[in-house]
């Protein structure tokens, strides 16, 4: 399924600031970006999603309305790797009515680029696991995938995130493996 984002990709969002220029009016649309952070960053959430949240607290707001209200920053990850960044994996969570943990997966493209993405994610199971795929040629992102409300430890669900010139191509750009969240 293709997503068409409304407004600037993700990774545009970091241009108002860059160079030191900064347009009129943009530092209080940044204060209250990053005001609002501090209630999408889950408290578990470790030091290098905090600082990928802080460094673009207008990425977070928009990939978390993306997978809908009330879900929380547990994870985020420039891929390849922090010194070479060709996409961004962001993992959110959420408490449901029924007492239940959902997770809400986005990967962000930040090539500038179309590119072949794939986003999945199976549940955490030996036998026969449910799996939820996004992919597709994308200019800005796959996903949102989410883990099954019955899934039954859903933040140990495995995350897949490729990316490729081509869907043919041999060589990936990202080959990523995680969790949702942290698993004991």
């Amino acid at each position: 399924m293709k997503w068409v984002r409304a407004g600037a990709t993700v990774g545009a969002a970091l241009a108002l600031g860059i160079g030191g220029v900064t347009p009129v009016g943009a530092w209080s649309a940044q204060a209250s970006a990053a005001d609002a952070l501090d209630e999408l960053v889950a408290p578990q959430a470790d030091e290098e999603t905090r600082r990928i949240a802080a460094a673009d607290p207008q990425a977070v707001q928009t990939t978390a309305t993306l997978c809908g209200d009330g879900y929380n920053l547990v994870g985020a990850e420039q891929l390849p790797d922090d010194g070479w960044r060709l996409g961004t994996l962001f993992r959110y969570s959420k408490l449901t009515s029924g007492g239940n943990w959902r997770y809400c997966m986005l990967f962000d493209n930040n090539t500038g680029s179309t590119k072949y993405m794939r986003l999945r994610t199976c549940e955490y199971t030996l036998e026969d696991p449910e799996c939820r795929t996004d992919q597709g040629d994308f200019s800005q992102y796959a996903g949102p995938v989410y883990t099954g409300l019955h899934w039954r430890y859903p933040q140990c669900s495995k995350v897949v995130a490729i990316m490729k010139n081509t869907k043919e191509s041999d060589n990936a750009l990202i080959d990523a493996v995680r969790t949702a969240n942290t698993c004991n």
